[in-house]
């Protein structure tokens, strides 16, 4: 099931499941608890991130051809940092560019985001995936200089401006996904592919970062997984190509969809 939440023209909240022919039907029910079909039409004012994260934990470094252009070696853990959940942002929704603490490095990063379904603690790889609800894409959106030279030797100032976190436009559940590290992703920035690559080459594959993350933690309903991004990110192309305002970036993963925002400079 693709599931999306939206606002109706009244201002009110709700799920519904898309349909294969573009329209959208209500759920009644939480979204962590099965929730079920309606025969009522869902009327879309404006699609919202599908799930509202209780927590975004990231993986940096996960894609092999992304640590060797940044000239990385191969963690031996996953690398994990967290993102604020002011982050998060709406599809279609303006990414601001950081301009109170003013950012001239910001990046894009195609990623598939996990969402956990139920409570789960030291979970074991061939258990790992009946923990997750489902799948959807998110912009990693990065402040390079934040990131890299004025951070302290932490990601998260760098990661967790507002707006940094887009994410839909769906959740796919996890029975139309069974093998999400074979999954074609991209990013396109104002109609040009800046990355083009394949879940499959992740360091440390969903199965394995759910092992890893659950292990003596325990990971609740609505934690967010961002699982790392392949490269042909900004930072990498010669010159560098970083988000300015006017700009469109799209993120595309197969079975997904496709998220969209444009890029605005803060309002401040």
């Amino acid at each position: 099931m693709k599931i999306i939440r939206y606002q109706d023209t009244s201002g009110k909240i709700g799920l519904a499941a898309l349909q294969a022919d573009g329209t959208a039907m209500k759920l009644a029910g939480d979204i962590y608890a099965s929730p079920q079909l309606t025969a009522e039409p869902a009327t879309v004012a404006q699609l919202l991130a599908p799930v509202v994260p209780g927590s975004i934990i990231c993986i940096g470094l996960n894609y092999r051809r992304h640590a060797e252009e940044t000239g990385a070696k191969f963690p031996e853990y996953p690398v994990v940092f967290f993102k604020g959940v002011n982050t998060l942002l709406d599809p279609g929704v303006a990414i601001q560019i950081p301009r109170h603490l003013p950012s001239d490095e910001v990046d894009y990063e195609c990623e598939l985001a996990v969402v956990i379904g139920r409570r789960c603690k030291n979970v074991s790889r061939a258990e790992a995936l009946d923990y997750v609800l489902g799948y959807t894409c998110c912009n990693d959106v990065s402040a390079r200089d934040w990131q890299i030279r004025r951070s302290g030797g932490q990601w998260c100032r760098g990661k967790s401006f507002d707006t940094f976190s887009p994410l839909g436009p769906c959740l796919v559940t996890a029975d139309e996904i069974p093998q999400p590290n074979a999954l074609r992703l991209r990013t396109v920035l104002n109609g040009q592919v800046m990355q083009d690559w394949n879940t499959n080459d992740m360091i440390f594959d969903i199965p394995a970062l759910i092992e890893f993350l659950s292990g003596s933690s325990t990971l609740l309903p609505g934690t967010v997984i961002l699982t790392g991004t392949p490269h042909g990110v900004g930072m990498a192309q010669k010159p560098p190509r970083w988000l300015q305002p006017g700009d469109s970036v799209s993120i595309e993963i197969e079975k997904i969809g496709t998220l969209t925002n444009p890029v605005a400079g803060e309002n401040i």
